[in-house]
């Protein structure tokens, strides 16, 4: 057997045996899978790179009459109708019955679900085609990854009766978690956005089947009605510098601090509290929804064992006093989001866990950026950052090591 001369001949070879397959279903998901090579290894914009790469594969088999080739035409343009030359494609004259039902679906259902704290969404969407002969009903299940801001994967499959009752049995065993029929305009939307992130990842999620199921979520997502509450989002903003500062005073005032017993901190300590407060609130302005009440176990990890390392400088003070900072901040927290007793003690819990890893991290700065390693030497050589003269003269002196450092 000749060897493929061409990408394109290559995606013939692999799906020559596609017009046997027994549905449109089977087809779709045959045809994103193949188209989930070319995202895969597109290096940015992987949308793009695979609408592309559907129009160079259309343009360049134009004159093929083969009953495979003619078929995968077909089932690239439903997958993707927005590439070029899609919407010139007709079935072949040996085309499959199922063939005029490509793409051809209608949603019958539309929920979400996640965990309480807000680390991740789920949305589960299923779908018929509006004939039968098509193939049968399935289900499109997105998981949106919040911390991160990305679509972190997507399966497509069925049957959707069986995929619905586990993830509502899974639900109502855990507290933990909520599920609730969902807006289909709310779920294109969130996922549209999140997915525009994740079409531009250097790497992809190493696990699931993101990159083999999403052309066909793509073409399912453009069944859903669109609407305002379809449109893409900004991400959240930061608090002003006013919110701040009455968030701040709420929370100083609040029982979960008096617990901690951060209101009756004073004298020098009184700047390591407040300087603890901006960090958690720095950070989580880092996150896509910029939400200063939503910490989890997850997200104390990120901010404890990871970004306070490589973002700031701590001394001795403020690095004894920010874990029991941010068990307060994230008691209180979870009661100003009404989150049940266990997810808060959860969070409790993994806080104190993390403790001995976080002092070890601080003692060792090897989770320091070189900026911030650079600043803590500065504050351990005694020079005040606020004071040019020594500021220069320090940087003169220790110019051949932090050249050395960055090299």
């Amino acid at each position: 057997m000749a060897t493929p001369q061409t990408p394109y001949d290559a995606v013939l070879h692999a799906a020559r045996d596609v017009p046997k397959l027994d549905t449109a279903l089977d087809a779709e998901m045959l045809g994103a899978a193949l188209l989930g090579s070319v995202y895969a290894v597109a290096e940015t914009d992987r949308e793009t790179a695979v609408r592309e790469f559907v129009a160079g594969f259309l343009a360049a088999t134009t004159r093929r009459r083969a009953a495979a080739a003619t078929t995968v035409r077909a089932v690239f343009a439903a997958l993707v109708p927005q590439a070029a030359g899609a919407d010139r494609v007709r079935p072949g004259a040996a085309a499959p019955a199922w063939s005029g039902h490509l793409g051809r679906v209608h949603l019958t259902g539309c929920w979400s679900y996640g965990d309480v704290y807000g680390d991740q969404t789920s949305y589960l969407a299923t779908f018929a085609y509006d004939d039968a002969a098509g193939g049968p009903e399935h289900a499109m299940v997105t998981l949106l990854d919040h911390n991160i801001g990305i679509a972190k994967d997507v399966f497509v499959g069925g049957p959707p009766a069986r995929i619905l009752e586990q993830v509502r049995q899974m639900c109502a065993g855990d507290e933990l978690t909520w599920f609730r029929e969902e807006d289909p305009a709310r779920m294109r939307g969130e996922v549209t956005r999140h997915l525009a992130i994740t079409d531009n990842l250097g790497e992809l999620p190493a696990e699931g089947s993101l990159a083999t199921d999403r052309a066909l979520m793509g073409a399912r997502l453009a069944v859903l009605p669109g609407g305002a509450t379809a449109a893409t989002a900004p991400d959240s903003e930061p608090l002003s510098a006013a919110e701040r500062t009455d968030l701040v005073r709420r929370f100083l005032a609040a029982p979960e601090a008096a617990r901690f017993g951060l209101d009756s901190v004073d004298g020098a300590e009184l700047a390591s509290l407040h300087f603890c407060i901006s960090l958690l609130l720095d950070h989580a302005a880092t996150f896509p929804d910029a939400d200063p009440l939503r910490w989890s176990p997850t997200v104390t990890g990120f901010f404890l064992l990871d970004w306070v390392h490589r973002r700031a400088v701590l001394d001795m003070d403020d690095a004894a006093m920010l874990p029991r900072v941010l068990r307060a901040w994230a008691a209180y927290a979870a009661r100003r989001r009404g989150l049940p007793e266990r997810a808060a003690a959860q969070t409790d819990s993994s806080i104190e866990e993390m403790v001995p890893e976080f002092a070890r991290l601080y003692s060792t700065g090897e989770r320091r950026s070189p900026a911030t390693a650079a600043v803590a030497q500065l504050m351990a050589d005694g020079v005040d950052p606020d004071d040019p003269a020594a500021l220069d003269a320090w940087i003169e002196a220790n110019r051949h090591r932090l050249t050395d450092d960055s090299a």
